[in-house]
């Protein structure tokens, strides 16, 4: 017969303890140190910015994400630009949450280019599942990607909106008034899609005294 295996040995109470030391003494995740030194951000811009991102305990996760920015083409000034709109994109899941909004991008027919431009005006609409769909209906609506990334530098929130309890009827509110929607100041377009008919109606009459 075989002897039997020996149990495993129990750690010693002098391990276990240094364990213990080196935990407590491990430097803890400088949020503003990191987004300075990795992301780009001014002191001004890391300060604010890492507030939103203080739970952190490992740079793991924005780590990926930065990797996934740089994969996709962004520059440093780019990836900058993401992080300071968005922190809390640092703490996003790459795989589940970053990576399928670029494939829906490429399923809409943008080149890699394209997507580039567009993740710097998302904001955090880069991180919702609505996403695409949103992005459809305004492409459709604007024509172009570049006429839609002229709205969106002014009015980012219409990436954010119900598009079937907001957006549509307040459209066709105006194309019913027969206000063109390439007529529309781009400084108009938040709320113009973005409040309920009521006040809409009342913004109406401020586009008709413009004679648009």
């Amino acid at each position: 017969m075989h002897p039997s295996a020996s149990p495993p040995s129990t750690p010693s109470a002098s391990y276990l303890f240094s364990l213990r030391l080196l935990s407590a003494t491990a430097s803890p995740f400088a949020a503003e140190d990191y987004l300075v030194t990795n992301c780009g951000l001014s002191r001004a811009q890391a300060l604010k910015a890492s507030k939103k991102i203080s739970h952190l305990k490992s740079p793991s996760k924005p780590d990926a994400v930065l990797a996934f920015l740089a994969g996709l083409g962004l520059s440093r000034a780019d990836v900058a630009t993401v992080v300071a709109n968005d922190p809390l994109c640092l703490c996003a899941k790459v795989e589940e949450t970053l990576a399928p909004r670029i494939v829906d991008f490429s399923d809409l027919g943008l080149s890699r280019p394209e997507i580039v431009r567009l993740v710097l005006v998302a904001r955090t609409n880069l991180r919702s599942s609505s996403l695409r769909r949103n992005v459809d209906f305004w492409l459709q609506i604007f024509g172009s990607l570049d006429e839609l990334l002229r709205v969106l530098k002014v009015s980012n929130s219409i990436l954010s909106m119900d598009i079937e309890k907001v957006v549509k009827p307040n459209l066709a509110l105006l194309q019913g008034c027969g206000i063109s929607v390439s007529k529309i100041p781009y400084a108009f377009w938040s709320r113009m899609v973005t409040i309920s008919s009521k006040p809409c109606r009342k913004l109406w009459h401020v586009l008709m005294s413009l004679e648009l």
